[in-house]
């Protein structure tokens, strides 16, 4: 069974982004998209222009939440071999209905990818006062361009 990880959230987030679950290697190094891969990072920073080249898995929890940014997954447990979202079977969503009470600024959910949500509007559909913004994955699988993935992005996170 693979396991969530905690959010990452305080009371000024605004943005809530959601994947689905970790994938391996973020599991291996117990950090949210720890695939280098994986263009997440790389997409969040430069949508402020800022580098992450040198940056630590601690600067990047500070970075998001100084941004009014926040993180989580969608699904709090499943079963799933590999990495990738088509995998996955017996799974258990996160209970949003409770966070949103208790995370009352957020106002905006970016799905990282369109399994994620898949998976939420499964369970919760449209939840009132938030808008839902669908992004391209950030996931190696995914070929689109970087650039193409950052123009995206960069319109949501704004």
């Amino acid at each position: 069974m693979i396991k969530s990880f905690e959010p990452i959230v305080n009371e000024n987030t605004k943005i809530l982004i959601l994947g689905t679950i970790p994938g391996l290697a973020s599991l291996k190094n117990r950090e949210y998209y720890g695939n280098p891969r994986n263009h997440f990072w790389q997409l969040i920073y430069s949508s402020y222009n800022e580098d992450y080249s040198t940056i630590t898995f601690k600067d990047k929890i500070e970075f998001l939440l100084s941004h009014n940014l926040g993180l989580w997954d969608v699904l709090k447990n499943c079963e799933r071999r590999g990495s990738l979202d088509v995998a996955i079977k017996n799974q258990t969503e996160n209970d949003f209905e409770s966070f949103f009470k208790k995370h009352k600024n957020i106002e905006a959910i970016i799905f990282n990818g369109k399994e994620s949500h898949r998976f939420f509007f499964k369970k919760y559909g449209q939840m009132q006062g938030i808008t839902y913004h669908i992004m391209p994955s950030t996931s190696p699988a995914n070929t689109m361009t970087f650039i193409n993935k950052l123009n995206l992005w960069s319109t949501a996170l704004r």
